[in-house]
């Protein structure tokens, strides 16, 4: 039986490398016993998000969040492939939710933001993106350039606003 450890080693090379099939067929290979460690899930999300494969990433990303709730990234990746496989509706409940866990996580502002701009609210789209700045100033750059905030920044809402993240 090929070792766990040896697998997610190579697995993150061919990642490392943007070799994104070799590294999900390492993932393939782990053994079922440890197909569920929270390490290999954590790997396999990674691989998940570069193919797209919105469905299986945000079930993969609930389960982290359950057992890693205090990982912010989690969060912000589960409402990423949610608003992808179902709904910025789902994934705008799921932030909501980690807002109360994370009530100063830049990140998670500046996502409800784009959410609100995409809902139409411009007003709250505007209050989220500058709470994300006020916690973190190097989201300026990415609100600038963010499609979803493309309405505020219409309106005059500010394409002095930025954020880094999974909007």
């Amino acid at each position: 039986m090929i070792e766990t450890k040896w697998l997610l080693s190579q697995a993150r090379g061919y990642l490392g490398l943007g070799m994104i099939e070799e590294a999900s067929g390492e993932l393939d290979q782990v053994p079922a016993e440890a197909a569920q460690q929270t390490d290999v899930l954590a790997l396999r999300a990674l691989v998940l998000q570069e193919q797209a494969k919105w469905p299986p990433l945000a079930e993969i990303a609930h389960t982290l969040v359950e057992r890693q709730p205090a990982e912010c990234g989690w969060w912000i990746t589960w409402a990423y492939a949610t608003r992808r496989s179902r709904s910025l509706e789902a994934a705008e409940i799921i932030l909501l939710e980690a807002e109360r866990t994370h009530p100063k996580e830049a990140a998670i502002q500046f996502n409800l933001g784009c959410y609100a701009c995409q809902r139409g609210d411009l007003v709250e789209a505007r209050r989220r993106v500058d709470r994300a700045l006020a916690f973190d100033p190097s989201f300026r750059e990415a609100a600038a350039s963010d499609p979803d905030l493309a309405p505020l920044r219409a309106a005059g809402g500010g394409s002095h606003q930025g954020a880094q993240g999974a909007s």
